[in-house]
Order: C-alpha cells, then sequence, then structure tokens
C-alpha cells in the first residue's frame, strides 16, 4: 500500500526538533498531540479506514479515536503502534519517530514543577506560548507577561489575592521569568512578539514609581530585540476597536496548527480556532496597530512617561 498523502514525520518535525532552548523549555505536549493527531488523522483517511475501525484496532471507540486525531487526550504508545500498523506504513524509521512523538507528547512541560501555583487551564496557554513562532498581544491593564520585570510581576500576582506567602510569589516570579526565554532562546526560531499596549499600561505605577521606571527601563531595553515590536495606543487617538478587552493571537510553524486567539478572565480561559473569530480578532488587531505610534516611536514614548515619573 502506498501511503503518501501525509507529509513525512520528519519534515513534520522539522520546525520542533530545534526547538529545544538552553534553559531547557520545549515544545509542550499539548502542540505535539495536535502534530501527531492531525498525522494519524492523515495517514487513516489515505488508508480508507473509518474512525469506528480504527478504534476497534485499539480497543476503544470512534470517539476515543476522534479526540486523540484532534490532540485532546494523551497517546498511549502502544495505541499508536497497532493504528501504524493497521494503517500500512512499513518504513521502520518513520514508525520510530512517530512512536518516539508520542512518547514526547506525553511527557509534561516544564512548567509542569510550577502546578501548585498554575490554574489548570493555563497549562494549555503555557504549551502552546512555547511553541508559537509569532504571538500578537494586546493589553490594556498590564505590561504584556512577557516583557515583564520581576519587580512588576511581584506586584502583579499579589492583586485582589490578599497575602500570598513569600514563597509562592517567589514561584509564580520564577515562572514568568522562565516564560520569557521564549524571546531569546538561541534556536533559530525565537518567538516573534508583536505588543500592543494601551497608554494607561505605562501610566498605571504597578509596583510603585521605582519598579514602574524600572520596568519602562526594561522596555526600552526590549525594543532592540528583531524579533520585538512594541507599540503604543496614546490617549489622544480616542477610542479603537478592541472593545473586548486583552487578548493574544497565537501563529505556529506547522500547518496542522492553526491560529489561536486566547483571551483570559479571572477564573477561566478561552481558545478560540473558529475561522470567523480568527478573522474579526486579527481584524481587530491590525486596527489597532494603525490606531497606535508607529514602532519607531515607541522608544520615545517609553522614554517620555519616565522621564515625568522621575521628575
Amino acid at each position: 500500500m502506498q501511503l503518501r498523502a501525509y507529509l513525512p514525520v520528519s519534515e513534520l518535525l522539522g520546525a520542533w526538533e530545534v526547538s529545544v532552548s538552553e534553559s531547557g523549555a520545549q515544545s509542550g505536549p499539548t502542540a505535539l498531540r495536535i502534530i501527531l493527531g492531525a498525522h494519524l488523522r492523515r495517514m487513516r483517511e489515505a488508508a480508507g479506514i473509518s474512525r469506528s475501525d480504527a478504534g476497534w484496532e485499539i480497543r476503544s471507540s470512534e470517539s476515543k479515536v476522534s479526540r486523540m486525531e484532534l490532540g485532546r487526550v494523551g497517546f498511549k504508545e502502544r495505541d499508536v503502534a497497532d493504528l501504524l500498523t493497521l494503517y500500512g506504513l512499513d518504513d521502520g524509521e518513520e514508525r520510530e519517530r512517530l512512536l518516539a512523538l508520542a512518547r514526547e507528547a506525553n511527557n509534561p512541560g516544564w512548567w509542569h514543577r510550577f502546578g501548585d501555583v498554575l490554574p489548570s487551564w493555563f497549562h494549555s496557554y503555557l504549551d502552546l506560548e512555547s511553541a508559537a513562532q509569532l504571538i500578537r498581544t494586546y493589553e490594556l491593564q498590564f505590561v504584556p507577561g512577557l516583557m515583564q520585570t520581576p519587580e512588576y510581576v511581584r506586584a502583579v500576582v499579589q492583586l485582589g489575592r490578599g497575602v500570598i506567602p513569600a514563597e509562592e510569589v517567589e514561584r509564580r516570579v520564577n515562572l514568568r521569568v522562565n516564560r520569557q526565554n521564549v524571546l531569546t532562546r538561541s534556536n533559530p526560531n525565537p518567538v516573534r512578539l508583536w505588543a500592543v499596549v494601551d497608554e494607561s499600561v505605562l501610566r498605571r505605577p504597578i509596583g510603585g514609581v521605582k519598579a514602574m521606571c524600572a520596568q519602562l527601563d526594561h522596555l526600552i531595553e526590549l525594543t532592540d530585540l528583531p524579533n520585538l515590536t512594541l507599540q503604543v495606543v496614546e490617549f489622544g487617538s480616542g477610542g479603537h476597536a478592541a472593545t473586548g478587552g486583552a487578548y493574544s493571537i497565537l501563529r505556529f510553524p506547522e500547518q496542522d496548527l492553526p491560529d489561536i486567539v486566547y483571551i483570559e478572565h479571572l477564573t477561566s480561559a478561552l481558545y478560540l480556532d473558529k475561522l470567523d473569530d480568527l478573522d474579526k480578532y486579527t481584524a481587530t488587531m491590525e486596527a489597532l496597530c494603525l490606531a497606535a505610534q508607529p514602532p519607531n516611536r515607541t522608544r520615545d514614548i517609553l522614554t517620555k512617561i519616565q522621564r515625568e515619573y522621575e521628575g
């Protein structure tokens, strides 16, 4: 049987094999499950096998196969091996690569050790953030997390939470600082961050004036990064299109991962990948970029506001 209606897994993994950073961060299981699931779906369809028959082969159900193909569940290596046999894959090297991907997709991300201070709904976002090629984000209250200084983080994590033990605060700070490695990792594909912030973000002295001045210093330094773009929507621009509040759009190097809109709430988050939603949020992000000052004005804006704090 000739099965070439799907990408060779060597191509599929090309963008992911270089994703390990010097800090040990790597693409998380959510992204890897989606990639493997999509690959298995293409193989099944190319072989002309129904989900029901595939489910029977792995001693399970059609719905289980559907969840596997969507990357919504973990993979048992035995199940993947049985499906590869059913789909007629006889290339030993290709088979071993897929089985290795199944094992890797079951490994927890580096952030697993921070599970005690992470809400369950945020795990998937960290998986996807570490795998993203481009993150576009809009903020109207806080400096984007990937750009925050430790002192700023300390102030943010304590807002509205009462008294938090010092050890927990530091674990939350360490988690956010570790996340920022995606901006500076040394492999050929550091994430590209394009952030648009409302001027109110820069005028709100989270952590006090001294901490905010240090945060502005940090933002000025970050504008030198070739993979980072920062724009400011000044008060003088009036109203703008983002009436629903802060959100992010994540784009990935692998075609099996669709763009995802991430919207965080107080006790949960939304992950949107339907085309209509993506079109609307992308159009709104484009409008925000047009309403904001151009990137070459950002350093001057930051410096001006910092001087006002110091004066």
